[in-house]
């Protein structure tokens, strides 16, 4: 390899590797903030939060490797035009084409690496993601009895703290409602003091009353015949110990997630595809097998005429109300069977484009890399501008026309306006000629950014439509 190969490797792979976490970092915060609902006040450990955002930085590549592209490429070709190295290998002789093929090179590399992403680790990533996430959610909030406040999440108990000291153990003005019996409020405990803790290994809670009362209802089939029906008790000290594991996060079995087709690969979303394929084609032949004894038009059971009379027999065939009723009940029972069927079919049908759509997705990921690369490369030879000043701001101007276009086309795809090839395509049918003109233009070093060409272009028509008035 040569030394000017190197060097362009190393200007490229560096911007590349830190716009791409940065622009990670983004997401993953943009992202915490949009589940933060979910996190707050469940007590969760720091492990499974870091596990969460882990997952989740994984749905983030097919973002952030586009742009790390697309901001790459202009940042490298605009600082060697800054610096005229690119000027200074155009006159030795080199094309364009030549100066960037190493960068060709990697980046069919990234686009490579972007479908095996897409295709083994995302999918393994959204399914971890979306069980932990699902799990969070479950999560019942973390232990935290407030002073004079009801709390009800420990199950069959409803508890009141009239004040809490600074040690955050001895409370004081306690009463609690005792629900495990199922009857109501019919049992009550009141103290003026206590203790509240947690066991060292935060398993348990003892709650240790002093000086207190128990109220209890008796229930009415028990001790029938007495006078009494609810029993008083002073004690000088209770306790109880609450089982906490309530409270711990419980993970649920990740195969009932593994259907989504978010969290399939493309072998698995093509049997997905075959199978729905296959349940609409089942769900059309029960429609028919359903349909065609009312639609035919058969007889049956010939030998019953002869033992009827002729009188019989023609007043049966020409009672119109009881053919017309009978008719009315076939096409009702037609209607009813083929609107349920069109739901689950319409139903089908939309699921199957979401396994089109996502099926077409790990390609247009990699794809995407690709073009905007032939997009940045001719950016950054025609502006001439390395750092991160206009190279960041022509990135991100297009790389909001990419992501635009590629919302709306999948969103095309889904509503049926498009197929899911044309809808996941969409994008790339217009961008890619976008980069083949601006390739075709750095070629031939076009000044097309140049502020000052546009000047002088207007001043020639401009003395021109002077020239004319004389």
């Amino acid at each position: 390899m040569k030394k000017t190969d190197k060097l362009l490797l190393n200007t490229f792979l560096g911007p590349f590797i830190a716009v791409f976490f940065i622009t990670l970092f983004v997401l993953v915060m943009q992202f915490l903030w949009k589940y933060v609902d979910d996190m707050v006040g469940k007590g969760l450990p720091s492990y499974i939060i870091a596990q969460l955002l882990f997952y989740a930085s994984a749905s983030m590549v097919p973002l952030a490797m586009p742009l790390a592209v697309l901001l790459s490429s202009i940042m490298t070709l605009g600082t060697l035009g800054e610096h005229y190295e690119l000027t200074s290998m155009k006159s030795a002789g080199m094309s364009l084409m030549r100066i960037i093929a190493p960068l060709i090179g990697v980046s069919i590399f990234l686009s490579a690496a972007a479908l095996a992403f897409a295709n083994y680790a995302l999918p393994v990533a959204n399914l971890k993601f979306g069980s932990l996430l699902y799990d969070i959610r479950q999560q019942r909030p973390a232990l935290n009895i407030r002073e004079g406040v009801f709390y009800n999440e420990i199950d069959g108990y409803s508890i009141r703290v009239g004040k809490k000291e600074g040690d955050n153990r001895t409370i004081h003005d306690i009463l609690i409602y005792d629900h495990t019996s199922g009857r109501g409020n019919d049992n009550v405990i009141t103290a003026d003091k206590g203790a509240m803790y947690l066991t060292s290994d935060k398993r348990y809670m003892v709650l240790e009353l002093y000086d207190g009362h128990q109220f209890e209802e008796m229930s009415p089939t028990i001790h029938k015949g007495k006078n009494y029906e609810q029993v008083r008790v002073a004690f000088k000290e209770w306790k109880k110990v609450f089982d906490l594991s309530e409270f711990n996060l419980t993970r649920t079995d990740e195969n009932l997630f593994k259907d989504n087709y978010q969290m399939q690969n493309l072998k698995q979303l093509t049997s997905s595809m075959d199978t729905i394929r296959m349940q609409l084609n089942k769900r059309f032949g029960q429609f028919q097998e359903y349909t065609r004894p009312y639609l035919s038009f058969s007889r049956n059971n010939l030998d019953s005429l002869a033992s009827a009379s002729a009188t019989d027999t023609f007043k049966s065939l020409t009672d119109s109300s009881v053919i017309y009723s009978r008719a009315l009940s076939n096409a009702r029972s037609i209607k009813g069977y083929a609107t349920i069927s069109e739901k689950e079919s319409e139903a089908q049908q939309e699921l199957l484009i979401k396994y089109k759509v996502e099926w077409q997705r790990k390609f247009t990921l990699s794809v995407a890399c690709f073009v905007l690369f032939l997009i940045g490369a001719p950016l950054g030879a025609i502006i001439r501008k390395g750092g991160l000043g206009l190279p960041f701001v022509v990135s991100v101007f297009f790389f909001v026309i990419f992501y635009v276009l590629s919302i709306m086309g999948e969103k095309f795809a889904k509503q049926k306006v498009m197929t899911p090839f044309e809808g996941m395509w969409f994008s790339t049918f217009i961008l890619l000629p976008l980069s083949v003109f601006l390739v075709y233009k750095a070629t031939n070093d076009s000044m097309l950014f140049n502020a000052e060409s546009y000047i002088a272009f207007f001043k020639k028509i401009f003395q021109k439509l002077q020239k004319a008035k004389k």
